[in-house]
């Protein structure tokens, strides 16, 4: 499981991929993110502009990430 420090009130689901280093670009995490790969506290979510908070967490590829 991978802890990110958040640093402000939110951060783009896109950018969150792009920081954790899951994906190499911000082209790449639009497409998992439209595919469905990619999960929300446990549910598929397709929204690219979601804005990720303290205490979510997200899945993809394999790897969990927890916001803290």
């Amino acid at each position: 499981m991978i802890k990110f420090k958040l640093e402000g009130e939110f951060i783009p689901l896109i950018q969150l991929l792009k920081a954790t280093n899951l994906v190499q670009t911000g082209g790449e995490a639009q497409i998992v993110v439209s595919q469905g790969e990619v999960l929300y506290n446990g549910e598929v979510d397709y929204r690219k502009r979601l804005k990720v908070k303290k205490g979510d967490r997200i899945a993809f590829n394999g790897q969990e990430i927890e916001i803290v």
